[in-house]
């Protein structure tokens, strides 16, 4: 049985390691190595069959020397405490390393979207909302998009606060619909942010973006403009893998003279699912999840959750 990473020990030491690179004061390294504020939250939705179950869900605030905290919000069945808190602290370091005016923060929920309907997720984010309202705001902490959350999310974020301000609060959330004040770009920011690092790697080593071969663990919205901005660099991605929440299995979906990873990503649905029939159709080969991993590439991009 393979043990379970405990996530927020693992931040904690990456920050020991650096604490001694840096000769960081002992009370500075004491104070980071905590969290400023938790909370967790159990309560009640209503599903679709009438039922009532009860959700339990976090939100961390690592931070707020920079400026109000920032983070995203993700629903998975494996959010836990100490993953939100080690989420929310490397939250901190990223808007520190950008030398952005923020502070780390991070949420979750503890629910499987794949198993929800439209109208039983936009339940569970309005109670969700209403039991964080305490912690969140434009100037304490912004929520953002994360793993099975997206505009969509943001905006019942947003209207859910908004109500019980009693005026539109456009700033409590970023990754939000363009048409109430989103940002161009969002969805494709982190898949594009992973290939610019594929690139300078790639510098690093000396190595030719048009001469090189790709194959990525996930289809979800990180590894699909992954793929695609790959592609542009003039690299072809030869495999991406998938998880079929109905048939609760892995795949990988190849092909030897690569992917067409816009192709893909439109018989794909909204948890990064590809529809198998439509690629093997289309000249595609279907194999084992863990396939990805065995092909013969210059580079791998493990773009599924963490551990």
């Amino acid at each position: 049985m393979v043990e379970k990473i405990n996530t927020f020990e693992m931040a904690k030491q990456q920050l020991d390691e650096v604490a001694k690179i840096l000769k960081l004061k002992k009370g500075i390294h004491e104070f980071l190595r905590h969290t400023q504020r938790e909370l967790s939250v159990n309560f009640p939705v209503k599903m679709d069959d009438g039922s009532i179950k009860i959700f339990k869900g976090y939100r961390v605030q690592h931070s707020m020397v920079r400026g109000p905290c920032k983070g995203g919000i993700r629903y998975h069945p494996d959010v836990s405490l100490n993953e939100v808190r080690a989420l929310a602290m490397w939250m901190t370091w990223k808007c520190a390393v950008v030398n952005i005016p923020f502070g780390g923060a991070k949420g979750g929920v503890i629910c499987n979207p794949k198993e929800m309907s439209q109208n039983e997720i936009e339940h569970l984010t309005r109670r969700y909302t209403s039991e964080i309202s305490i912690m969140i705001g434009p100037e304490r902490d912004i929520p953002a998009p994360d793993v099975y959350t997206n505009a969509q999310v943001m905006a019942w974020i947003m209207d859910t606060y908004s109500m019980n301000k009693g005026y539109s609060v456009l700033g409590v959330v970023t990754g939000k619909p363009i048409s109430i004040g989103g940002s161009l770009g969002r969805k494709e920011a982190t898949g594009f942010g992973v290939v610019i690092a594929i690139r300078e790697a790639l510098k690093h080593l000396g190595l030719d973006p048009k001469k090189c071969r790709a194959s990525i663990m996930g289809f979800g919205n990180v590894a699909q403009y992954a793929a695609i901005n790959f592609a542009k660099l003039g690299g072809k991605v030869i495999a991406v893998s998938y998880w079929n929440r109905n048939d609760k299995k892995s795949y990988t979906v190849s092909k030897d003279d690569g992917i067409d990873p816009c192709f893909l990503q439109s018989i794909t649905d909204q948890y990064g699912a590809i529809d198998n029939k439509k690629a093997l159709s289309n000249g595609y080969k279907v194999e084992d999840g863990d396939a990805w991993l065995s092909k013969e590439v210059e580079v791998l991009i493990p773009a599924a959750v963490e551990g």
